[in-house]
C-alpha cells in the first residue's frame, strides 16, 4: 500500500523524499549570531531521523531583526560559512536543507522564551531599537517601534535580497520568507500593527507593497531552479485584523511572484488574541489557499500523529506537512511514523540494525 506521506515531492529542481518538513524552531543559542555545536547536533538529529526537509530557525538578516540577542544570524558571510558544514551534512543524510530569513520587526529586542520572554529596552545592555510600520508597541510593556522611513524601507529590502545569496552561498536547496506571527512583514500586512497614511498603509494593496517588493527582489537572485516558499499567519484571530480572504489574495500576488509554496500558521500579532488551539486546527487555512489559489501548500499546528498527516495530505487539504513541537520531543519521528503505517523505509545504516523490533 502506498501512503501519500511518504511519497515523494518534486518542487522546481528540488525532490523530497517524503513530505515531512521539521519546521523551523528557534533555538535563541548564539550570542553573535552564529551557527554551532548545538545547531548541528539540534538539524543534524533530524535529519538522521528521516524528514524529507529540515528548516533552518528564523535567520535574521540584519541585528536589529532579531528576536533576541541570541538569535541565528544571516547578516554576514562568516554567519553563512557557519551553517555551511551544517547542510552539507545534513544532505549526506537525504534531507532537503532549507532556510528561513526574518526580521523581527516590532518583536525584536526582547529575552529568548527560556529566560523570561521580557522586553529588553534600548538603552538596556543588549537591547536595541525595534522598527514597525507605526509607533504602535507589541504590548504596552514593549518598546514603541520606529515607525520606519524610506531608508529603512530600502535598508530591509536590501537585507533580505543579501540573505538570500548568503543562504545560498551556504547551500540551501529551499528559502522561506517570515511573514508570519506579528514580525516585520505581518506587521505591515496586518491592519492592527500597520497605520500608515502613505503608499505603505491603509488599503490591501498598500499593506501587500512591502512584502511583496521583497518577494520580487528574492525571487530576481534566488536560483530560478530552486523553491521559494512564504510562511503566513493566515489570522490575527483578532476582529478587524488579517485575515483568511485577505491571505488567499496575498497568496495568489505571491504566486504571480514566484512563490513556489504557502506555509500556513496563524497568530503572532496580538498577545491576547483568543486561539482555538487542537489537533490539527491551521489545516484548513492550508486547505482553503491550496483550493483557492492552486498552489501547493504545507499544513503545520499540533500535527502530532502518523494517520492524522497522512489523512491531512490523502484528503489533499496539504501537499506537505511541517511538525515542530513533536519533532522537538522526537527526531526519529519519521522512521516511526514509517514503521506505524506499515511503510519501509530506509534507515542510517549505522542504526540498522535497531530496525526491526526484538
Amino acid at each position: 500500500m502506498t501512503h501519500k506521506l511518504f511519497s515523494s515531492w518534486t518542487l522546481r529542481s528540488v525532490t523530497l523524499r517524503n513530505r515531512i518538513c521539521v519546521a523551523p524552531m528557534c533555538q535563541y543559542s548564539t550570542p553573535d549570531g552564529v551557527a554551532g555545536d548545538w545547531h548541528m547536533v539540534h538539524l543534524g538529529s533530524r535529519a538522521v531521523g528521516g524528514a524529507g526537509l529540515v528548516m533552518v530557525e528564523a535567520a535574521a538578516i540584519s541585528p536589529e531583526g532579531r528576536i533576541s540577542p541570541r538569535d541565528l544570524g544571516i547578516w554576514t558571510d562568516a554567519q553563512a560559512r557557519a551553517l555551511a558544514p551544517i547542510v552539507a551534512f545534513m544532505k549526506t543524510q537525504g534531507t532537503v536543507t532549507a532556510i528561513q530569513i526574518a526580521h523581527a520587526g516590532r518583536k525584536a529586542s526582547t529575552r529568548p522564551p527560556f529566560l523570561g520572554g521580557d522586553p529588553i529596552a534600548p538603552d538596556a545592555e543588549g537591547g536595541w531599537e525595534p522598527l514597525g510600520p507605526s509607533a504602535l508597541p507589541f504590548h504596552h510593556s514593549h518598546t514603541v517601534p520606529h515607525a520606519m522611513d524610506a531608508q529603512n524601507l530600502e535598508k530591509v529590502r536590501r537585507d533580505f535580497v543579501a540573505a538570500a545569496r548568503r543562504a545560498l552561498a551556504a547551500g540551501f536547496e529551499v528559502l522561506e520568507l517570515h511573514m508570519a506571527h506579528g514580525y516585520l512583514l505581518h506587521s505591515f500586512l496586518s491592519p492592527i500593527s500597520n497605520q500608515r497614511t502613505d503608499d505603505y498603509g491603509g488599503s490591501l494593496e498598500n499593506r501587500m507593497r512591502l512584502p511583496l517588493e521583497i518577494t520580487a527582489a528574492v525571487r530576481a537572485v534566488w536560483p530560478e531552479d530552486l523553491p521559494l516558499w512564504v510562511r503566513i499567519s493566515a489570522t490575527d484571530w483578532v476582529r478587524g485584523g488579517w485575515d483568511l480572504e485577505q491571505s488567499v489574495v496575498l497568496a495568489k500576488a505571491l504566486k504571480d511572484r514566484g512563490v513556489d509554496v504557502i506555509d500556513c500558521s496563524s497568530g503572532g500579532m496580538t498577545p491576547d488574541a483568543v486561539i482555538p488551539a487542537g489537533p490539527g486546527f491551521q489545516t484548513p487555512f492550508a486547505s482553503a489557499i491550496r483550493q483557492e489559489v492552486g498552489m501547493p501548500t504545507v499544513a503545520v499546528g499540533l500535527i502530532t500523529e502518523a494517520m492524522q498527516a497522512e489523512h491531512i495530505l490523502v484528503t489533499e487539504q496539504a501537499d506537505a506537512v511541517a511538525l515542530a513541537r513533536e519533532l522537538l520531543r522526537n527526531p526519529y519521528w519519521p522512521l516511526h511514523a514509517a514503521r506505524e503505517l506499515g511503510v519501509d523505509i530506509a534507515w542510517p545504516v549505522q542504526y540498522d540494525r535497531a530496525k526491526a523490533r526484538p
